[in-house]
């Protein structure tokens, strides 16, 4: 973390975290392609479900970046025993979150899907389908915050085996499970949700292997799961804003479910089908990030601002490499994007706008994305959130409903670009007050 070059750390610790998401990104895409050829309405209630999906994914990441970078802080500073004391409190914290969801998931996915539509059969694939993902929900918690562990002592070649193989065998179950092969029930559907949580168990009992047989550093002991109030705090200090700027997204998701769904619902399984597509251009730039987190946070405690500097560069022009490419690929072919989720001619004539526009967005998103995870590098969650708020609520979902006010529904997708292009000018001026606060007082007590 502090002596090897900085572009071969990034590398080295970020590859392997973008290949498995770009796995994690094929399965959502094969997950709803699987969907799609039961009806155009099983992939709207998959769509309609993406909220809450990823409002718990929101909970377990954030918590997972507040426990990486106060682990990677205290094994920076050669504090080991508190490094173990923030790990066993992630763990509990993940449990405490899964319960919660469990609970909410039983009781509420009913009504969380009445709702949003009165189309009973949408209603009906939408709760098995949520409350199959919730109640099982053990598993994407305890994966994502054993891969944390692993990813604060920069074996990140670990949580790219664990995250690959979970989405590894929901590729393989999604079929088997949804249309009933080899002797197995047809489930519709719920099949799709059981392969989903049954790749996110097994990567979770991977995760426990991995860290108790190489993860020495952090050793995991039951009797160690004990609450300290001042660890949590200091988790939740970077995971908090962490967790609700990423929960901004689903309210976005949601209300553009109600803008969209105004028009037709197919208008909503574009949208889906959207967030399904841009994850192979995002989930690198996570994994990038998730790269990039422990190498700032490490070099932070350590007080080497030369490579916090260069850390920051590299990361910037990778992702926005990547988000181009991410661009071209969607500004090009987005006809044959659609035919992968069997679109209609109708769904055609609605999607293929709809992703040429968005994909503008990308064109600032490499940059606006990394800058906001430097901030939660800092410790700085606060000026995340208000990236994120200012993307989402305060710019995108009131755009979106201004534009659908006229009737036209292609205008909705200009807001997308619109509100990336406010959210980069917002990064800049944060970076360059970062900067000047708390890098270059580094460069100068060196001097």
């Amino acid at each position: 973390m502090g002596v090897m070059p900085v572009n071969r750390l990034l590398l080295g610790m970020s590859v392997p975290i973008m290949i498995s998401m770009l796995v994690q990104a094929l399965y959502n895409v094969v997950d709803s392609m699987f969907v799609a050829q039961l009806s155009e309405n099983a992939l709207t209630a998959v769509s309609l479900a993406f909220p809450v999906q990823n409002l718990m994914i929101s909970v377990a990441t954030g918590t997972g970046v507040g426990i990486n970078a106060l682990l990677s802080r205290r094994l920076g500073q050669q504090r080991p025993e508190e490094a173990r004391v923030v790990a066993h409190n992630g763990v509990l914290l993940a449990l405490l979150s899964y319960a919660v969801f469990a609970v909410l998931g039983l009781l509420g996915s009913e009504w969380f899907f009445r709702l949003q539509t009165d189309v009973e059969e949408i209603i009906a694939y939408g709760r098995d389908y949520l409350t199959i993902c919730t109640v099982l929900s053990f598993g994407l918690f305890g994966q994502i915050v054993l891969e944390r562990l692993v990813q604060s002592t920069g074996r990140t070649v670990y949580s790219m085996i664990t995250q690959a193989l979970g989405a590894i065998l929901n590729i393989i179950f999604d079929p088997i499970l949804i249309f009933g092969w080899f002797g197995f029930p047809a489930m519709g559907v719920a099949g799709a949700a059981a392969a989903t949580v049954f790749g996110q168990i097994t990567a979770m009992f991977l995760g426990i292997f991995i860290n108790q047989r190489w993860n020495l550093e952090l050793p995991l002991s039951l009797s160690a799961l004990r609450p300290d109030g001042g660890t949590i705090r200091d988790i939740y200090a970077v995971g908090v804003p962490s967790i609700i700027m990423s929960s901004i997204g689903s309210v976005m998701t949601f209300g553009m479910n109600q803008i969209l769904i105004g028009f037709s619902t197919t208008a909503a399984a574009v949208f889906g089908v959207y967030f399904k597509l841009q994850s192979f251009a995002f989930m690198p730039v996570f994994g990038l990030n998730n790269g990039m987190v422990p190498i700032l946070a490490y070099n932070l405690g350590a007080r080497r601002p030369e490579r916090i500097v260069r850390t920051i560069q590299l990361s910037v022009c990778y992702a926005v490499v990547i988000m181009v490419l991410g661009f071209a690929v969607f500004w090009l072919f987005p006809g044959q994007l659609l035919g992968i989720f069997d679109a209609s001619d109708y769904m055609c004539s609605i999607g293929i706008p709809a992703l040429r526009t968005i994909s503008l967005s990308f064109l600032l998103a490499g940059f606006t994305v990394v800058s906001s995870s430097v901030f939660q590098a800092f410790s700085h969650g606060m000026l995340s959130l208000t990236l994120s708020l200012v993307r989402q609520l305060g710019a995108l979902l009131p755009l979106a409903w201004l534009f659908s006010r006229t009737g036209e529904l292609e205008l909705i997708w200009w807001a997308f670009p619109l509100a990336e292009l406010v959210c980069a000018v917002c990064s800049a001026v944060f970076l360059v007050r970062l900067y000047r606060a708390e890098i270059a007082p580094l460069q100068n007590h060196l001097q």
